[in-house]
């Protein structure tokens, strides 16, 4: 896609361009000063002209590039309903790529007969490259959480959709080396995901292939009763009152090394009315600013609104101003609350 300082290059070069021809053409050409200057006066309006029409088509280019990148964002990453039995749902993309609408971030949240099942991911790498394994992994877990009785059954297809993916990608892109089983950059591709499943009875299971442990953000009154009757836990003197994060086993990412036959999710708990669920890809904590600094996630959800558009919109300026708009991988936001009474 091309970016505006593309663009401006472009315009520049044939600028330059038209006037050291006209300016070489005239110093080289014997005869009088006024009709030099005026020849060289007309080289540089036409090649303005060409400049503003050379613009012209790029900006056309630029429009039918937003448009399709809009596309197949929507296509990918469809918008999640404000609502799903019970629970309040909100979710961003952010993409590293300058001038990209879509990156290798996914995410999806879906009802079924054995509660909200939740993915979130990220694909080795950013942008319109990624795209292609995004669509694999989201693909499959949009058809096996509906039909799969566990999350195990779920992650088992998604890996075999990413390996189908991969092969088939190393295929076109090495041919004459691809007969049989394919050797090449493209076999290294990967995905982090978190699966979530939330039952009917406000309780979590897990399956966690490399991506961070979500947060859940409890209201404050709940949280200071809590820790009063020992039942809280010990988050440690930095950590604000009402924020715990998840944690268990991880296993490796996707296409790294083959899952477990039976990958057993892990109890989590359980995100009681009230409670709200953060979840994020690794490119929220690890971005920096220009001295190098981590993003402060934690202080950011501690003083964030508590409703689940304007809390992933806070994390979502936060960063932006925290990184000066320029992302060094993407970001996928997910947060639901349970409403449920």
């Amino acid at each position: 896609m091309i970016t505006r300082r593309e663009r401006t290059r472009v315009r520049r070069v044939c600028v330059a361009a038209w006037g050291g021809a006209a300016v070489s053409w005239e110093l080289a050409t014997p005869g009088l000063l006024v009709p030099s200057l005026a020849t060289c006066a007309a080289f540089l309006m036409l090649a303005t002209g060409c400049a503003l029409h050379i613009r012209r088509g790029l900006l056309a280019e630029l429009r039918r590039s937003q448009e399709i990148a809009g596309a197949a964002q929507r296509a990918l990453l469809r918008p999640l309903p404000g609502r799903l039995d019970g629970v309040t749902l909100a979710a961003a993309q952010l993409s590293a790529s300058r001038g990209a609408a879509v990156g290798g971030d996914l995410y999806e949240a879906v009802p079924t007969a054995h509660g909200i099942r939740v993915v979130i991911g990220d694909v080795r790498g950013h942008g319109l490259p990624a795209l292609g394994a995004a669509a694999a992994v989201l693909g499959a877990f949009r058809e096996a959480a509906y039909d799969e009785p566990s999350l195990g059954g779920v992650l088992l297809r998604m890996e075999r959709a990413l390996g189908r993916h991969v092969r088939d990608r190393a295929r076109t892109e090495h041919p004459a080396v691809c007969a049989g089983e394919p050797e090449s950059p493209a076999a290294e591709e990967f995905v982090t995901v978190l699966l979530l499943q939330l039952a009917r009875d406000d309780t979590l299971t897990a399956l966690n292939c490399g991506d961070p442990w979500p947060y859940v953000i409890r209201p404050a009154p709940e949280a200071r009763a809590a820790r009063s009757r020992g039942s809280a836990p010990d988050l440690g003197p930095r950590t604000p009152a009402g924020l715990a994060c998840l944690d268990g086993e991880t296993l490796p990412p996707l296409g790294v090394v083959p899952l477990p036959p039976d990958p057993r999710p892990q109890a989590c708990g359980g995100l009681r009315p009230g409670e709200t669920l953060f979840l994020h890809t690794d490119g929220a904590e690890d971005a920096r600013d220009a001295a190098g600094r981590f993003f402060p996630l934690r202080n950011v959800l501690a003083e964030a609104p508590p409703t689940p558009a304007r809390l992933v919109a806070g994390v979502h300026a936060a960063l932006l101003r925290h990184t000066g708009g320029r992302l060094a991988d993407d970001v996928a936001l997910l947060v639901l609350r349970n409403d449920r009474h």
